[in-house]
């Protein structure tokens, strides 16, 4: 009878898990094709609309080459300078969330080369979501049972 509220207290945190995230990430992504297309989402899928983009040269990191904002779709198509090789620096930035990508350009005789370094968190996938959400209530049980066995224990000396 003693242990009739552990039943509660195990079940309890699952009660606070929320259907959907209240903060989030974002994933930016780029393609090469004559162009760079930068592809700005939500890690939720939602794209960026209209977020504000800065490019910066290999050779001037500090001033933007480049600025403008993505699509309803969270794209934005630049075309880098051949002559200026290096890593271009992507800034996608839009109401506080933001990332950095960077876009590795071999030349005038080569095109762009993607090198993503820089993903939104949250990207995991459900089964890693399952095992970190199990972990936890596995904590609180194991926590839950600790202190129940220690008062049993001082109650039976």
């Amino acid at each position: 009878m003693k242990r009739s509220w552990l039943l509660p207290l195990v079940l309890l945190p699952a009660l606070g898990f929320q259907g959907s995230a209240v903060a989030h990430g974002i994933k930016i992504d780029h393609q090469t094709v004559q162009a760079v297309q930068i592809n700005a989402i939500y890690d939720t899928g939602e794209p960026m609309a209209d977020a504000q983009v800065a490019i910066y040269t290999p050779d001037n990191p500090s001033e933007p080459w480049l600025t403008g904002t993505t699509d309803a779709k969270g794209h934005f198509i630049f075309t880098p300078d051949p002559t200026k090789a290096g890593n271009w620096e992507v800034s996608v930035r839009q109401a506080g969330h933001g990332g950095i990508v960077n876009v590795s350009v071999r030349g005038t005789t080569g095109g762009a080369e993607p090198n993503p370094t820089a993903d939104g968190l949250g990207n995991y996938t459900p089964l890693q979501k399952g095992v970190m959400a199990g972990a936890v209530i596995w904590g609180f049980v194991g926590t839950a049972l600790f202190f129940s066995r220690r008062k049993q224990q001082n109650a039976h000396s």
